[in-house]
């Protein structure tokens, strides 16, 4: 009777432990994107379920369970995410911790297995609650920063399969942009989309639709000089997206003159162009290289050239000082779009962003 009484505590702490670390593991994957601390919980997880033995599972009984419907007021909400990751690492290291002690009765070496994993949680702990929630932004920021060769897409058949095999070839970000059809559409193209720039470790962002990058979790918002306001965009994402601080919001330019309206708003990056004409902006004169030259010289913060650049002309935007460029048909209209972005991002290397 004794040994089945500690087969209940095992099975219900292992379980609760399981539960804990998979909810820490849920924010380290999608939240931070930080596969090291990712891993280390999966790895936790799976030496957990190797203790959790036929034996235990069958001395469950949950229907005669006195404490199942107790609850607390602090269970019934959390205030913000930082208090999630708290509310689990208290709940993983007391399960551990009664893991450690009634392991012992039935095994030694469950004992120390248990004792040792509670202190690789207080490990866990201190670096991952180093990480306040707006440390999002700085993460997002910090990959911007590296990338030289960005997506832009357009409406193409198979679009998801068009865009992961870019993503293959080394594209580092991808700004879904579709102006027509219907939003329920949009939203699943845009969260299809979303999950697979975050399995390549790629930054996704939505062009003008603050609400669906919001939905779908996306990285950040670009807008036109005719778009939604700037100041706009940050307030819909302090009301419903958390903090606009940890969304990367980038604008088009077409001139020096728009270019100082992107910075007096204080965007994160900026494209410049269009370099050569194109179909994607048919009202818009080409810049050309002249302006790719004129943010050469006067922009500190990330930029990209923009229009009508491909694998043959990519030289010379180089050459007129760009050092990053965003890319529509050069990749979607491509036959092999992995093999087109490798070429692209071999020729960006090359250049010290």
């Amino acid at each position: 009777m004794s040994q089945q009484i500690i087969y209940r505590i095992l099975d219900a702490n292992l379980d609760r432990a399981r539960e804990a670390i998979r909810t820490i593991e849920e924010w380290c994957r999608f939240g931070l994107e930080n596969l090291e601390l990712c891993d280390r919980c999966k790895q936790m997880r799976q030496a957990l379920a190797q203790w959790h033995k036929e034996e235990f599972r069958r001395a469950r009984n949950t229907s005669d369970d006195p404490a199942t419907g107790l609850s607390h007021a602090n269970e019934v909400s959390r205030a913000d995410v930082r208090s999630v990751l708290r509310a689990n690492m208290g709940r993983l290291q007391e399960a551990l911790r009664v893991l450690e002690e009634y392991g012992k009765v039935i095994d030694p070496h469950m004992g120390e297995a248990m004792k040792q994993m509670r202190y690789q949680v207080y490990i866990l702990e201190s670096q991952l609650l180093g990480y306040e929630v707006n440390e999002i932004g700085k993460l997002r920021r910090q990959k911007l920063q590296a990338a030289t060769l960005y997506l832009v897409t357009m409406p193409v058949d198979h679009i998801a399969e068009v865009v992961e095999s870019a993503l293959r070839g080394g594209v580092q970000i991808v700004q879904y942009r579709q102006k027509e059809g219907e939003d329920n559409l949009r939203y699943a193209i845009a969260k299809q989309l979303c999950e697979i720039c975050h399995q390549y470790d790629a930054l996704f962002l939505m062009n003008d639709r603050v609400d669906i990058a919001i939905a779908v979790g996306a990285d950040g918002i670009h807008v036109g000089q005719t778009d939604l306001p700037v100041a706009a965009v940050r307030q819909i994402l302090n009301a419903h997206g958390g903090s606009a601080a940890d969304y990367i919001i980038g604008q088009s330019t077409t001139s020096p003159e728009e270019l100082e309206i992107a910075l007096n708003n204080q965007v994160d990056y900026v494209g410049v162009g269009p370099v050569h004409a194109t179909p994607t902006k048919p009202n818009k004169a080409a810049s050309g290289h002249e302006y790719v030259s004129y943010a050469a010289k006067n922009l500190d913060i990330p930029w990209f050239a923009i229009g009508g650049i491909d694998e043959q002309n990519l030289d010379d935007a180089i050459a007129a000082g760009a050092k990053r460029v965003a890319v529509v048909r050069a990749l979607m209209k491509a036959s092999q779009p992995d093999l087109v972005a490798k070429q692209m991002r071999s020729m960006l290397c090359s250049v010290p962003v």
